[in-house]
């Protein structure tokens, strides 16, 4: 510790900054000892309290702290003489860190009570009233302050430094810390020449108002005066250039703080952070890795995306290394703000440069792949599907079932037939599986392309569906309504009625209850293909759970009872469904998508060379 030039303790301080999580980085001050002798050689209880002429300061403190009034500290002193004011002080300042007040008050007003029995030549000095105020901030009887002030301009004491520096201690812990900063600007009106400790609590004030540009401002002007010679310039005992290097690393400190806090606020002031990292760079205090890592951890709310950018590229081209959880936790971020394309930069820069990518950046990264790639299959955009699945294969991610699915689907809901072919051979030629997504996807896009032949063809190479369904029981995936209509649908559309009842079957052995879509097809299948009464009973069946089919339902079982001389009671069917207006959705543009994924407006007609990526073709 150093000696301050006005020679006395002001323990709050490093109490305080410990609170705050920095109080090593602060300046304390410490007692200047005068001619007599004391230390503590014993902590036992009911030690002796002088040993070899000296006074046992720890011992004598145990027991006052358990006095009630007055007279408990006459009994307690009666052999012991006029110890030095210095022990009083001393056990005084103690008693701050047990926050025992009342202990120091009965003590003080012992001290005054001899006072006036000496005559005014044994009582409480400066250095016992700041310790008194010591014990006043740390046991949070702020009440006790005045009382205490108006005793000490009744005794004529004059504040010195270590006065003020308890005051300001008080001021904040009170939460008026413009009177903390009112403080300094009195120490220096009075004549006094602030201590390092003065500037550390006037940085601390405004760290508890959560004022950064307060305090990078006020050591900018610290930093000029003392590089001038007008602080430090006193032989006051202090190592100023030691202090001016904790002061600055303080400034940092705090500066951190303000803007962590500004970033768990509820609102954004993503931007206040911006600006205050430039400002901090202008003011030639950037902070360091370890602080703008864990500025990127405070990072958590989507509008918090720009922080983390400029923390992410600050890091990169400061410094060696970066820590992967940092990068990973930046690609999560940037996925939650729908900045996919800045996510996969981070991703890149982690191939090319380091730190080699986990298991989690992998995740994250086919995480946000799949987002856009739900997002093109929604929407019916195969191209940007195929350009996603491209740039996946290019950056060391293997597409699995679900990424190839989407863009089969976004080719099926744009009735991109001959994409879908392509898609479905790349699929295979890469490893993956097909699954029954995979050719229900196929056989729509068939369908909707009229290529009954090619759809025949595909039905043909899903004899093995049954297996594939079997391994999707035993894999656990869930076996739904869609898979089943997907399949009933197939046969339907191919002519395939018995095929598709025979699936329909299956489907009620499964315990999946049909809806609409599952009747609708299958009844159309069977009426076309010359079996009314089977539609017929179907129909009623859909009817009695409670399922409300469409007109073409209807008139398919009418007319294919009409057609093949079949007898119905029509007063089962019920009355003839109203016809569904058919809602005719056209597209304007393509912006909403555009933006959503970040990508550039382009049109093109279909080219082969768009699904067959060569892994050395830039992709654009």
């Amino acid at each position: 510790p150093h000696k301050s030039h006005v020679g006395d303790l002001a323990p709050p301080l490093g109490w305080a900054l410990d609170e705050e999580g920095v109080g090593s980085e602060l300046v304390e001050e410490n007692i200047d000892s005068d001619d007599s002798s004391v230390n503590s050689e014993s902590n036992k209880e009911g030690a002796d309290e002088e040993c070899d002429g000296k006074v046992d300061v720890r011992a004598l403190a145990l027991r006052l702290q358990t006095v009630k009034t007055v007279e408990d500290v006459e009994e307690i002193l009666k052999d012991k003489g006029d110890l030095p004011l210095q022990v009083f002080s001393t056990i005084i300042s103690g008693f701050s860190k047990e926050k025992k007040m009342d202990s120091a008050l009965i003590l003080f007003n012992w001290m005054k009570k001899r006072k006036i029995e000496t005559n005014g030549s044994y009582g409480p000095n400066l250095f016992t009233y700041n310790g008194l105020l010591g014990v006043v901030k740390q046991s949070g009887q702020f009440a006790e302050m005045e009382a205490i002030l108006n005793e000490m301009a009744e005794d004529g004491i004059a504040y010195n430094v270590v006065t003020y520096n308890t005051l300001m201690a008080i001021y904040i812990e009170k939460g008026e810390c413009d009177k903390a900063l009112n403080m300094l600007e009195e120490i220096r009106r009075n004549g006094l020449t602030p201590s390092p400790v003065s500037y550390s609590q006037a940085l601390l004030a405004y760290r508890r108002m959560e004022d950064g540009n307060g305090a990078l401002n006020f050591f900018v002007e610290f930093r000029e005066k003392y590089h001038q010679g007008e602080i430090g310039k006193d032989d006051d005992g202090e190592d100023w250039e030691k202090e001016f290097m904790k002061i600055e690393k303080f400034t940092i400190r705090v500066c951190y703080q303000v803007m962590r806090c500004w970033l768990v606020s509820r609102d954004n002031l993503s931007n206040n952070v911006l600006k205050f990292l430039f400002d901090m760079d202008n003011a030639r205090i950037p902070l360091p890795q370890v602080d703008l890592e864990r500025l990127a951890w405070a990072c958590t709310r989507e509008d918090h995306y720009i922080v983390v950018k400029e923390l992410y590229t600050r890091i990169r081209g400061r410094y060696d290394k970066i820590s992967l959880s940092v990068c990973n936790h930046a690609i999560w971020l940037m996925g939650k703000a729908k900045k996919w394309w800045a996510a996969l930069e981070i991703y890149e820069d982690l191939l090319d440069k380091g730190p080699k990518p986990n298991n989690l950046s992998y995740e994250l990264i086919v995480s946000h792949f799949n987002f856009l790639l739900s997002a093109a299959k929604r929407k019916g955009i195969w191209r940007w599907g195929v350009k996603l699945l491209n740039k996946m294969e290019d950056k060391g991610l293997k597409p699995g079932s679900r990424e190839w699915n989407a863009v089969l689907l976004a080719c099926s809901k744009a009735s991109e037939t001959t994409a879908a072919v392509q898609i479905f051979k790349r699929m295979v030629e890469n490893g993956e599986k097909p699954t029954i997504i995979s050719y229900g996807a196929l056989l729509s896009a068939l369908e909707k392309g009229k290529l009954y032949d090619d759809a025949l063809r595909v039905w043909n190479h899903m004899v093995k569906v049954d297996a594939i369904i079997q391994e999707m029981v035993t894999l656990g995936i869930e076996v739904t309504v869609v898979t089943y209509n997907a399949i009933i649908t197939g046969c339907a559309r191919n002519g395939m009625s018995s095929a598709a009842y025979e699936w329909f079957h299956r489907m009620k052995v499964q315990n999946i209850s049909p809806n609409e879509i599952t009747y609708e097809m299958l009844i159309e299948a069977l009426a076309n293909d010359g079996k009314p009464r089977l539609a017929y009973q179907l129909y009623t069946r859909a009817k009695n759970e409670g399922l409300t089919l469409s007109s073409k339902a209807y008139d398919a079982v009418v007319q294919s009872s009409q057609a093949n001389g079949a007898t119905i009671e029509l007063g089962l069917l019920g009355p003839r469904p109203a016809d569904k207006k058919k809602k005719v959705q056209i597209r304007k543009t393509l912006n909403e998508f555009y933006n959503l994924a970040g990508v550039p407006k382009r049109s093109q007609p279909f080219d082969r060379s768009e699904i067959y990526h060569s892994q050395t073709q830039e992709n654009p």
